[in-house]
């Protein structure tokens, strides 16, 4: 039961695109280092009004 993590332990990276902070997810667990969008309206660029 102890195999959780805290999201505060997790590592995190900022997006490139909005500058938010965003958290490593399982799903990016092999292509962490190449992760640079915090979402899919991002990578595509998409206008958030961030900019």
């Amino acid at each position: 039961m102890g195999k959780h993590k805290k999201k505060s332990d997790l590592p995190q990276k900022t997006c490139a695109r909005c500058g938010r902070p965003f958290t490593w997810r399982k799903k990016w667990a092999t292509v962490w280092e190449e992760v640079r969008y915090c979402s899919q309206r991002c990578k595509r660029g998409g206008s958030n009004g961030r900019d």
